[in-house]
């Protein structure tokens, strides 16, 4: 068996003992990964140094990246305080 094959088992396993707001939590992530996917080959077709350079410098990539995690922890909050609601 490939490792491919074993990681992709092994993450079938986990996501089968996730509840859903983990679930959800999860597809966020793989969200912000594919939307980082699609503005890298973006910045590919970027004409303007200036532009280019903004978008490539590391203090804006981390601030984005910290902006995606804030956000899915905000929604995750969110979520999990419905949940506790409504189980009282």
């Amino acid at each position: 068996m490939s490792k491919r094959q074993r990681n992709l088992q092994t993450i079938q396993s986990k996501i089968n003992s996730l509840s859903d707001t983990e679930i959800s939590e999860v597809l966020d992530f793989i969200f912000n990964i594919e939307d980082h996917r699609l503005s890298d080959s973006a910045m590919e077709s970027v004409d303007d140094d200036i532009l280019l350079s903004l978008l490539t410098a590391t203090e804006n990539i981390r601030a984005r990246q910290v902006f995606e995690w804030e956000s899915t922890r905000r929604r995750a909050e969110a979520g999990s305080s419905k949940i506790s609601h409504a189980s009282r």
